[in-house]
């Protein structure tokens, strides 16, 4: 077999089929894979519901979205999954658990970046018997702030952006339960994601 002579030409067409191929084996394992991954991370945000509200089952009687938060409205409590874009590694998604009065059962981190042994500690860091336990705290009567901007949360050792960002994430959380209160009182129409 001939050897290809190496001109301009000859290297971008060997470079696009190279890119062609790529392309379309990419594509065929997404396609492939991505109702696999949906299942799964809709299983894990139903078991995060039961998690975050200290509950064996629970029993979903209506599933809102608002300010891009999902509002889980159940038989044991609210359970709502938030996110914020500005933690140290990109964005972070978390899911709390609210009694029906505003009050924090339980939370379970969903999707984070963040610096392993830095800001990853956020799963444990916040917990019921940690350093900065949020678990019975209430945004309503509570700064849900680090205590270095004037709040009432120790803040992560050396991971300020990413606590911050995490209790930003719980303080929208309330917001969209609070605005799902709202709605229901007021006769509103929220968006229903079934």
């Amino acid at each position: 077999m001939k050897k290809l002579e190496s001109t301009w030409y000859n290297m971008l067409a060997v470079l696009t089929i190279i890119a062609v191929v790529a392309g379309g084996a990419l594509g065929y394992v997404n396609a492939k894979t991505f109702p696999l991954i949906s299942e799964n991370e809709s299983k894990s945000e139903a078991a995060g519901v039961i998690e975050v509200l200290k509950a064996d089952n629970v029993d979903v009687q209506r599933k809102d979205t608002l300010n891009q938060c999902i509002v889980y409205r159940t038989d044991k409590g609210i359970a709502v999954k938030s996110e914020d874009g500005n933690a140290f590694g990109g964005t972070l998604t978390i899911l709390v658990g609210f009694d029906y009065e505003g009050t924090i059962l339980g939370y379970k981190i969903l999707k984070t970046k963040e610096t392993p042994g830095l800001g990853a500690k956020a799963d444990k860091w916040f917990q019921e018997g940690a350093k900065g336990n949020i678990i019975g705290m209430s945004p309503k009567t509570n700064n849900m702030t680090v205590s270095k901007d004037g709040g009432d949360v120790d803040a992560i050792t050396a991971s300020t952006i990413t606590s911050r960002a995490f209790l930003r994430a719980v303080n929208s959380a309330y917001a969209a339960m609070n605005n799902s209160n709202e709605d229901v009182q007021s006769g509103a129409t929220p968006q229903h994601n079934n």
